[in-house]
């Protein structure tokens, strides 16, 4: 990378636009660090839920948790907001906080790379060089679609499209259609397309736990409720608290097998078919995989034109498509249901250390950081959404607003000390993460049987918070200066 002398440093410098970046900026401002900048590569912010606008796409936790506690919303039209709302209650948060004067638009990180002569970071986008003190990667992990290594995929001669990248042009009335996957997108836009299409074939490698899904359309009187003073938030301590005693049987999985019994029952009611219920019948405990929640997946299948394929998908010739048992189908269009890179985040490609090392290169055996936040080799950097913070019972603004509480801490204890220069101790890393990996194997993820994101191609679990979002919020209160290597500055920062 090329050095300006007349290039700005910023003091912090966040990758993404989305929920966490979002809420980072705004923390950033009541501290009095406004000398940020937020590059978002693409033309809009949202994040996640700018990305996925396929049909029926919503949030699997309740809307009243789902929002930052500081701005919280009354007036959510459902228990489980869908995705234009979701983005319009981001965007309306970010516009209010005068956020959006922060972002660079279409400005996707090519390298970032430590400077340790100078104490920054050096971020180089298609058309500029950005300086730093700091990099927060804010960048997720639910918006780079996998794109499956089929035999014959490449060469599809109808259409083909990831549901995070749905094409909206194209009609699929009267079409043949093969879904590759069932996650959490493909049960809830199943049941949007089944209707409209000739034929609707779901290629399923693994059966999911689906429990019914709490939802309703809120009337009037319930959002005037939550108009009144502190009903809103005590309804939102009343459901975090629900949900993290549910999150007790993660690290008991004994507890999650007797709610599988729900899920069973909630399969029997709605599939008749000894044969298909079969098909759809998981044999691990539930958990393992990500738990999911609908009312009318269950019900589109039993529908006459769909089909369920429970070998998985072995190989596309033309426009067959060809199941590992040796089922075949023909088909006018593929939609990938199949996810993203979880264990393997494409930012990591992008951020190097002063020797010129990849963060990709530094996780080769696995991904790991210091309480999912901080790495050692990369100072001054943060990274939301990190190693080991997956929860699989509550909802991820938890976790982001425990990170960006510690972020900050970080930040001001920098301006307050004048350091230049923060960065992890290794053998504290090592012990955290040792501490994790030991605490994680009794956990449903470990132990359930099944194969998930939260373990990467190695068999590591890269993913899992092994503990309760309480003990997640201690540890990640307020920064431990003495866990750091710490260098005073030269010269004022922040």
């Amino acid at each position: 990378m090329t050095q300006h002398a007349n290039t700005p440093v910023h003091d912090v410098l966040i990758v993404g636009a989305g929920i966490s970046g979002i809420g980072l900026a705004i923390k950033l401002q009541e501290a009095g660090i406004t000398n940020v900048v937020i590059l978002e590569k693409a033309a809009d912010l949202g994040g996640t839920w700018r990305d996925n606008t396929y049909p029926g796409c919503a949030c699997d936790v309740p809307s009243a948790l789902y929002s930052y506690s500081f701005a919280q919303k009354p007036d959510w039209t459902r228990a489980f907001a869908g995705q234009a709302e979701i983005l319009d209650y981001v965007r309306d948060t970010a516009q209010r906080y005068g956020v959006p004067s922060y972002i660079r638009f279409n400005q996707g990180v090519e390298r970032a790379q430590w400077r340790e002569e100078r104490n920054l970071w050096e971020v180089q986008t298609a058309d500029t060089l950005y300086l730093a003190r700091t990099v927060v990667a804010c960048s997720g992990y639910l918006h780079e679609p996998v794109i499956p290594d089929i035999p014959g995929l490449d060469s599809f001669t109808g259409k083909l499209f990831h549901s995070s990248r749905w094409d909206h042009q194209h009609d699929l009335t009267g079409e043949r259609v093969a879904v590759i996957g069932t996650g959490a997108s493909a049960i809830q836009f199943v049941p949007e397309i089944q209707p409209k299409v000739q034929q609707l074939t779901l290629f399923q490698r693994t059966p999911q736990w689906v429990l019914p899904k709490p939802d309703h359309s809120i009337p009037k009187v319930e959002e005037n409720f939550f108009r009144l003073p502190f009903t809103l938030n005590a309804w939102r301590k009343m459901l975090y608290g629900g949900f993290e005693t549910f999150g007790i049987g993660f690290r008991r999985p004994a507890m999650l097998r007797q709610i599988q019994k729900l899920g069973l029952a909630h399969l029997k009611v709605a599939i008749k078919d000894p044969e298909l219920r079969a098909k759809l019948t998981p044999d691990y405990t539930l958990g393992c995989k990500r738990v999911l929640l609908s009312n009318n997946y269950y019900p589109a299948l039993n529908q006459p034109n769909v089909d369920v394929f429970h070998t998985g998908l072995k190989e596309v010739r033309g426009n067959t498509l060809v199941g590992h048992d040796g089922s075949e189908c023909e088909v006018d269009t593929i939609i990938l249901g199949t996810g993203f890179f979880v264990t393997e985040p494409p930012i990591a490609d992008h951020i190097f250390n002063d020797a010129g090392d990849s963060l990709s290169d530094m996780w080769r055996d696995g991904m790991q950081a210091y309480r999912g936040t901080t790495i050692a080799g990369l100072p001054n950097a943060f990274m939301v959404l990190g190693p080991n913070l997956g929860i699989g019972h509550n909802s991820a603004f938890i976790v982001i607003e425990a990170q960006i509480r510690y972020i900050v801490s970080s930040l001001t204890t920098m301006r307050e000390k004048q350091l230049a220069r923060i960065e992890v101790k290794e053998d504290v890393q090592q012990r955290y993460n040792l501490k994790v990996q030991k605490d994680l194997q009794g956990t449903v993820w470990n132990t359930g049987g099944c194969s998930s994101y939260y373990l990467d191609k190695n068999g590591f679990n890269s993913v899992g918070f092994p503990w309760s979002t309480l003990e997640m919020q201690r540890l990640l209160n307020h920064f431990d200066a003495d866990s750091y290597h710490q260098q005073p500055a030269t010269e004022q920062v922040f």
